[in-house]
């Protein structure tokens, strides 16, 4: 169960056993089925997660009850609502799961206790912090200067699982489109 987690760390940051054994004991497992939810807007969001194995999605709904999705989380990925968990106030994200999946827990006191007790752990989660920022930031400049398709065509380029795995129902929610202009850009693509 933790070896995925174990893996990750170790693409950014050196860690020994010893630390590793330590680290196990600051999470919880937790089981989520497909459809079940881990977090639902106007909670307080107390853990941080990390997806051992499954799909979970974040999102909010707009006035006519249609997901926004915000993030995708794989195998390897974390998800929360960062600003509940970090300052205690009611989400605005929901987060449910696309397929049935393991995660790895660890409340706000164990956080902060894990970066206090294994000191690499605060570089691992800055390491985190500065690549989801970057993220964000180039996902804000596709959406508002990006066609339909090169929206579309980066995201496969960047994440070619994506398709085989999402609905384009889902991936048209993730890029703001319409999930017809999805079909027509697969179309478009599979014709090429």
């Amino acid at each position: 169960m933790f070896d995925v987690l174990i893996s990750h760390i170790r693409e950014k940051v050196d860690i020994d056993e010893n630390q590793i054994e330590l680290l196990k004991s600051f999470f919880t497992h937790k089981r989520l089925h497909k459809k079940e939810y881990l977090l639902q807007e106007g909670e307080v969001c107390k853990n941080l997660t990390f997806v051992s194995k499954g799909i979970l999605k974040s999102y909010i709904l707009d006035e006519k009850g249609n997901q926004r999705i915000n993030l995708f989380a794989f195998d390897g990925w974390w998800i929360s609502d960062f600003n509940s968990f970090l300052n205690h106030e009611k989400a605005f994200l929901n987060i449910d799961a696309i397929e049935d999946s393991e995660l790895l827990m660890i409340s706000r006191e164990n956080y902060e206790e894990l970066t206090l007790r294994i000191p690499i752990m605060d570089r691992y989660f800055r390491i985190l912090y500065q690549n989801s920022l970057v993220t964000k930031d180039y996902r804000l400049i596709i959406s508002n200067n990006f066609t339909a398709e090169e929206k579309y065509l980066q995201l496969v380029e960047s994440h070619p699982k994506i398709t085989q795995k999402l609905s384009h129902a889902l991936i048209a929610s993730f890029l703001g489109l319409s999930p017809e202009t999805v079909s027509r850009i697969r179309k478009k693509i599979s014709l090429q």
